[in-house]
């Protein structure tokens, strides 16, 4: 079936021309009188129909549901389902009446919709460097680059280098170390640890290494005097 126009006249649709009635009737869109309502309705329709203009499906349809609910209020028993229909009919009136309201704002938001503006534009600009200098201030400007340029380099790494390079001797290689000499032997004297030691650093790491194995119960160092003392390995059960 080819669609019809939804417009009759100056009606947007079947909830426009209901409001329309309800306004012009001074009905209350809360508890509509269904019975005026439809025969104004009807006789809006028939109005239409014999001047031969089209009607919109959705005219009809909503004629139909107006009939539904009459029908309905003339028997008792669906009393309930016919105050369902008329309060889902005055919801949808009321949600159109809000919009129809809120286009008609918009609406009168458009002027100057039609105007187009075009902003000014910047015109271009010629950035070439004109000005001639003598060649004196051309090398101090290339003299004052090139500083700043060597200013931007990384530092000299001559500083650093006896902190980079220096040996560093951890302490767990000289408890390695002590533990290999005591193994053998069982004891040696304990200023015979520190008889290769090439560096400060490896005779601290030395010292530390035999403070943590005596701190283990691994080794017990026997005498006051450094250069007569001696230091013994402690055997456990578990060694082999």
């Amino acid at each position: 079936m080819e669609n019809l126009s939804y417009k009759i006249e100056v009606f947007e649709g079947p909830l426009d021309l209901l409001l329309h009635l309800i306004s012009k009737n001074k009905l209350n869109i809360y508890d509509i009188n269904i019975c005026e309502l439809l025969d104004q309705y009807m006789e809006q329709i028939n109005r239409y129909k014999e001047s031969n203009m089209e009607i919109a499906s959705e005219f009809l349809e909503m004629a139909a549901r107006l009939v539904q609910i009459k029908s309905y209020s003339l028997l008792p028993k669906y009393e309930d389902e016919t105050d369902k229909l008329k309060d889902e009919l005055s919801g949808e009136l009321l949600e159109y009446q809000v919009c129809r309201a809120l286009a008609q704002m918009l609406s009168t938001r458009t002027d100057g919709f039609g105007r187009f503006e075009r902003l000014p534009t910047e015109p271009e600009r010629d950035y070439t460097y004109r000005l001639v200098h003598p060649a004196s201030t051309m090398l101090e400007g290339f003299m004052d680059a090139v500083g700043r340029g060597m200013r931007r380099l990384p530092p000299s790494e001559k500083p650093f280098e006896p902190l980079v390079k220096k040996r560093i001797i951890s302490v767990s290689s000289r408890i390695v170390y002590v533990f290999r000499n005591l193994w053998k032997k069982g004891k040696m004297k304990y200023k015979d640890l520190f008889s290769k030691s090439t560096d400060r650093s490896e005779i601290v790491a030395t010292f530390l290494a035999v403070l943590e194995m005596i701190k283990g119960r691994r080794v017990e160092v026997h005498g006051d005097d450094e250069s007569t003392a001696d230091i013994v390995l402690v055997r456990n059960k578990d060694d082999e």
